[in-house]
């Protein structure tokens, strides 16, 4: 019994670094940036004297001189430029011209010479409510306004959820686009897998190792490198283009790159392996004479195959099709390389956000997004995976 302690000790210490890993490069990345995406404390940061006073502020009336007061103060004391542009830009998401406020409210307050006793004398918009009450709604450190805006969605003047005007919602689109090809990119490994798949499975010795070589080969080069070397083959004088036209079936070179096809093409020879592999499993538990007992009954080749092999593999496909869309609504470098403007997926947008325009916080709401649809995908595959055969 003393044993027992010691070994869970043992243990837990060959565990820790594993475990470090998983918490510093998996664990802690995810809560930064669901916490980017709720965390909204550009306004508080620089106000804390408003905050005090707006809590009392029913927010009907027009602003007292305490709330004035006390944004001057807060304003004054002021002395970085990037959190001012920060707040700036936050609440002029919420109401639009706070830019031109605010920038003339912190020249007057800095102009010693002529002093102000109130906002409203250097800017008749301070006594409306409106303005106020955005700041009032700013004030919170955490906020839904990044994740209701991944999704096309925000909230009026009363607080009500309601869609965004056409011309600020574009995240639905490009999640829809995501979604789209991804589809597409697993119906494609789906059709080009399945007939590679069963030819494997029939083969046995050093041609079925080929054949898996063959398909495994992706896997043990790097994405980039495959992603150039379809630069390089789908360009309008690329060795595609060129063999088709040596061949005489085309008279001019096919536009293969920066579309949708050259995508498509790309991303369906990076994720065929994880088609081919899970299909190819469920395959080879399937007893080999169940084919053959199908035709010694009168069944036709077609027949047999809907009626016995389909059924029983379609376990595989689903798992590998699962495997492929998950994978694919989170690629980058593929369409970004390979694709057009209209091609590009949900990550190009994240990355825009994250290191284009240093929006963190609509970079975590769109992680976020994205994370929750690969957790639904990943549960499906979880149960298809854990009513397999032999599993229990």
């Amino acid at each position: 019994m003393s044993m027992a302690p010691s070994r869970t000790r043992r243990s837990l210490l060959l565990l820790s670094p594993l475990m470090l890993f998983l918490i510093g490069f998996f664990v802690w990345p995810l809560f930064s940036m669901m916490s980017q995406a709720v965390s909204d404390p550009a306004v508080l940061r620089l106000l804390p004297r408003s905050a005090e006073v707006l809590a009392d502020w029913d927010r009907k009336s027009p602003p007292t001189m305490p709330m004035q007061l006390a944004m001057m103060e807060d304003l004054k004391a002021v002395d970085n430029d990037q959190a001012l542009g920060d707040m700036v830009r936050r609440l002029n998401s919420a109401r639009p011209g706070f830019r031109t406020l605010m920038g003339k409210t912190t020249s007057a307050l800095k102009d010693t010479e002529n002093p102000h006793s109130d906002l409203v004398s250097i800017d008749k918009r301070w006594e409306k409510p409106e303005f106020w009450l955005a700041i009032a709604d700013a004030l919170s450190p955490y906020t839904d306004r990044n994740l209701l805006a991944a999704v096309d969605l925000g909230r009026n003047a009363a607080g009500e959820i309601e869609h965004l005007p056409p011309d600020q919602s574009v995240n639905s689109v490009i999640l829809a686009r995501t979604f789209w090809i991804a589809a597409l990119v697993t119906f494609a490994c789906a059709c080009i897998g399945y007939p590679y798949a069963i030819i494997a499975a029939s083969l046995s010795g050093w041609k079925r190792d080929l054949m898996l070589a063959a398909v495994l080969l992706p896997l043990w080069t790097s994405l980039l490198v495959r992603t150039a070397a379809w630069f390089i083959l789908l360009q309008e004088k690329g060795l595609i283009n060129d063999l088709l036209l040596m061949l005489g079936i085309v008279d001019a070179p096919l536009a293969l790159i920066f579309n949708r096809t050259g995508v498509m093409i790309a991303m369906t020879h990076v994720l065929l392996p994880f088609m081919v592999l899970p299909i190819y499993s469920v395959l080879i538990t399937i007893p080999e004479n169940l084919m053959p007992a199908a035709a010694s009954l009168g069944a036709p080749p077609l027949r047999a195959f809907v009626s016995v092999l389909l059924p029983l593999s379609l376990r595989g496909v689903a798992s590998g099709g699962l495997l492929v869309f998950i994978s694919a609504i989170g690629y980058y470098i593929t369409p970004a390389l390979i694709g057009g403007p209209g091609d590009q997926m949900i990550s190009s947008i994240i990355a825009f956000y994250a290191t284009g325009s240093a929006n963190w916080g609509m970079a975590g709401a769109l992680g976020v997004v994205l994370l929750v649809a690969t957790l639904l995908l990943y549960s499906v595959y979880a149960r298809l995976s854990s009513d397999e055969p032999g599993r229990s």
